[in-house]
């Protein structure tokens, strides 16, 4: 994962308030309402600023917390990819819906009738945002950086199908060896070790976007990491936006790109990502008008909205587990039997239900069952008796002797509650004391990959829909596997699957693997996600799909000077877009009182005043 974000940057970029003292987070809400109003001309008394922004197609986004970085050849997170997504773009794209490839940086390809060899030919009218034409050798260069050593990409592994990238990248081949070559400007041929049914999907993936070589190189080597081109006016893209503002810890703001192939089409002309960790936080500013898109709905307020205010709420599968790592190069988590026994001692069911209010459900597999022709059949039950048995087969009767352990979360309320409920069940099932352990999300992430930690919360959200983007995770050579565990025949198992076109056999190597995982068990599954985020009635051109991703270069708001009503937008999801909560009405209409809405924290609230508004002159 990526070095820890720099505090430096451009002069001048950023002409927002300050910031509030650090003493006084408890009132970001209120800054942030206070430089949205500043910022959004045509904000007043009666209009919020997302109906504000909406006006000017400047999209308002919760974004989870501070990315990491901006080097999509050093991040892995989702709060560092959908930013990402916006100031670049691969030679595929996925289909918002059915998550096909589709043309982007190339505008198409051919493949050999062995599937070994793709031809790709890139848009003559691409360019990067200082006007520069983007080549194939710019593909080139950018993979090379990618599967460099030094650079320590964690999804270097992607690449791998390629002929003799994973040579190069462990220092026995150069990378004049690797098969991949421009053959003229706008040409690309990419050779493949064996045919990859999926190989098109991983180039929409976000570590296989190019960078411009001549900005890489002004600001450091082509191999290292965290140097300062990620910065504003110092960031080259060839996506829709451009990097405008990037104030640590309160937002980044990309721009339309008016050099992108496709621009014409980009709709919006902005987009803020705040960084709000505190899902509260977050959930308050979307339901105050703060925002258009939320990353996510806290637990509890999930029932007060699908009561009060059920247009607003989107959920939908997907391809995502949410499950605890264990350091297995730690006492006592190298013994399987202790791994086995704490998964024995949690009753997945019971999480679901009162923690998380059944929005999930309970994982009995790492890959989420949620391919049609991959259905794992593995089973992961809840047995305290049998649970107690292993750890006292590994030296550890009623608890006695067991070492203090730490869980490992980012800080979040959500994750918090996930660890105490474990920590309840282990002391009572096995008798054995468990400390909570929260850091912010980029000391967290080095945590993990240093591996200092006992027991550490992760999630992994699938990067393109086969079974192997989770199974691939566990191998010994892929750079997001924190575990420290390792097993020669386990990636036997995912090599061999790899050379087998029928699809059958492919399926049976895979549940192989998969179940030797789970009798390993260095991951424990907890639960499957569901997607969940709240969506102002505004927001138009959104489609949902497996892997949550989203196209903001498809995206638009109304900006119609009343509110948006059902049946507006075309598009299939509109029905859902329905505002439940009574805006505006007048005393005579309420019986001479004030109209109320109920507040999901459990009081009332005044309604929202009418969300008229004129178009600024």
């Amino acid at each position: 994962m990526a070095a820890p974000t720099s505090s430096r940057l451009s002069p001048g970029v950023s002409t927002s308030p300050s910031p509030p003292a650090p003493g006084r987070r408890r009132n970001t809400v209120l800054w942030l309402s206070f430089w949205l109003c500043g910022l959004l001309t045509g904000c007043s008394p009666e209009v919020d600023p997302a109906t504000a922004a909406a006006i000017r197609q400047e999209l308002l986004v919760g974004n989870g917390t501070e990315p990491q970085e901006l080097d999509p050849h050093t991040t892995t997170g989702l709060p560092e990819s959908r930013i990402i997504g916006t100031l670049l773009e691969g030679l595929t794209r996925l289909d918002r819906q059915n998550l096909s490839p589709l043309p982007a940086a190339a505008q198409s390809w051919e493949v050999s009738a062995d599937r070994t060899r793709y031809t790709f030919f890139l848009r003559p009218s691409a360019r990067w945002s200082n006007g520069d034409p983007v080549t194939a050798q710019d593909f080139v260069y950018s993979w090379r950086r990618l599967l460099s050593p030094a650079i320590g990409n964690e999804y270097a592994f992607m690449l791998f199908p390629i002929v003799n990238a994973e040579n190069f990248h462990q220092g026995k081949r150069e990378f004049t060896e690797v098969g991949v070559r421009a053959l003229d400007r706008h040409t690309l041929e990419v050779r493949l070790e064996k045919p990859i049914p999926y190989f098109l999907q991983i180039l929409a993936h976000n570590s296989t976007f190019p960078v411009h070589p001549p900005t890489i190189e002004r600001f450091g080597r082509i191999d290292q990491r965290g140097t300062a081109w990620t910065r504003p006016g110092r960031f080259v893209g060839n996506g829709a936006f451009t990097l405008e503002t990037w104030q640590l810890q309160r937002r980044i703001i990309v721009r339309k790109n008016p050099l992108y192939w496709d621009a014409e089409r980009v709709r919006l002309e902005k987009i803020h990502f705040f960084p709000l960790e505190n899902t509260t936080t977050e959930e308050r500013m979307f339901r105050t008008g703060h925002l258009h898109l939320s990353s996510t709905v806290p637990t509890d307020k999930l029932r007060w909205y699908r009561q009060h205010n059920p247009s607003a709420l989107m959920v939908h599968p997907y391809f995502g587990t949410y499950y605890y790592a264990f350091n297995t190069t730690r006492t006592p988590y190298r013994d399987p039997r202790v791994r086995q026994a704490l998964s024995l001692a949690v009753d997945r069911q019971q999480l679901v239900d009162a923690v998380l209010q059944g929005d999930a459900s309970p994982a009995h597999s790492f890959t989420p069952p949620r391919l049609a022709d991959y259905q794992p059949g593995t089973r992961l039950d809840f047995d305290p008796a049998q649970a107690r048995a292993l750890l006292a087969e590994a030296g550890y009767p009623d608890g006695k002797g067991f070492p203090v352990t730490e869980i490992l979360y980012n800080t979040s309320e959500g994750h918090r509650k996930i660890a105490v409920a474990l920590q309840q069940m282990w002391k009572r099932h096995l008798n054995i004391d468990i400390r909570l352990h929260n850091q912010e999300w980029k000391v967290y992430l080095n945590s993990r990959r240093q591996q200092d930690y006992d027991v550490a919360r992760a999630g992994w959200i699938g990067d393109y829909p086969d079974p192997t983007t989770f199974l691939d995770l566990m191998t010994s050579y892929n750079g997001n596997n924190h575990t420290g565990w390792s097993d020669p025949g386990y990636d036997a198992l995912l090599k061999q699957a790899a050379t087998v076109a029928d699809r059958a056999e492919r399926n049976r190597l895979l549940l192989e693997a998969e179940a030797e995982l789970l009798k390993a068990m260095p991951v424990m599954p907890l639960y499957i996600y569901n997607s969940r985020r709240l969506i102002h009635p505004r927001v138009r051109g959104w489609r949902s799909n497996l892997l949550e991703k989203i196209d903001f270069s498809r995206l638009y708001l109304d900006d119609s000077p009343v509110s948006p009503q059902p049946g507006d937008d075309p598009s299939p999801t509109a029905s859902r877009w329905r505002e439940s909560v009574h805006l505006g009405a007048s005393a005579a209409e309420t019986g001479g009182q004030s109209s109320m809405t109920a507040d999901p924290d459990g009081q009332q609230l005044p309604s929202p005043p009418p969300t008229t508004m004129q178009k600024p002159r």
